[in-house]
């Protein structure tokens, strides 16, 4: 099957550039090990904050993996070769997206119970936080996508990219805050989290026709 090929092909073209793949990854575990250490120890502002520390680091480090998503495929000229495939485009497109979430979102969901340890969370804070990940980062890596085919033909779109991107992931940080402000709390936050569920369904199944015809537009 074609899909699962692209996602293998990603996978293995990840594993010959391990360089570009660590970079978000230490990224991530350098903001959420120094920011301790700049704050202060005490356990109950770092238990307070530290959800919050973990999202902002994760969504840092997705900016930097989102260049790549479509830089070298563009470089190389096999990008051209993906758009004229007989399989739908927006179909090889959600497989760039899965794996990309793959490569960059599985990971730090991994690394999740060393942010929870760093930064002194609860176990059901701890809880929450994944479960805001598994549902949020699946959404960021679509949007991400998207801005990433607007701007993957411009030299330097780095900055456009994430003045295009940040905006319209801010939902996905609200809810993401109001489920763990409800954890920290002991109250219920199953509305949130269905809410987050939401937005990644909607975001996942009308992304890639967006990435398709940015790519389009993008490349003629």
């Amino acid at each position: 099957m074609i899909f699962a090929s692209i996602i293998k092909r990603e996978l293995k073209i990840a594993r010959q550039k391990k360089a570009e793949l660590l970079n978000p990854l230490w990224f991530f575990l350098l903001v959420i090990t120094l920011f301790p250490l700049v704050i202060g120890p005490e356990p109950t502002l770092l238990a307070r904050i530290g959800p919050g520390v973990v999202w902002v680091a994760a969504l840092l480090s997705a900016l930097l993996a989102f260049e790549r998503l479509f830089a070298d495929d563009f470089r190389d000229g096999s990008l051209e070769q993906l758009m004229l495939l007989s399989y739908p485009l927006p179909l090889v497109m959600l497989a760039k997206v899965a794996a990309h979430w793959l490569l960059t979102a599985l990971p730090l969901l991994l690394l999740s119970p060393i942010a929870a340890l760093l930064l002194s969370m609860e176990p059901a804070v701890w809880q929450a936080l994944v479960f805001t990940l598994l549902l949020g980062t699946p959404t960021l890596s679509a949007i991400g996508a998207i801005g990433v085919a607007l701007t993957v033909a411009l030299r330097k779109g780095g900055v456009l990219l994430s003045l295009l991107v940040v905006p319209l992931i801010i939902p996905v940080l609200i809810f993401s805050a109001a489920v763990l402000d409800a954890a920290s709390l002991n109250l219920n936050y199953h509305g949130q989290l269905a809410i987050l569920g939401a937005i990644m369904a909607l975001t996942v199944s009308l992304a890639p026709f967006a990435i398709a015809a940015a790519l389009r537009i993008s490349l003629d």
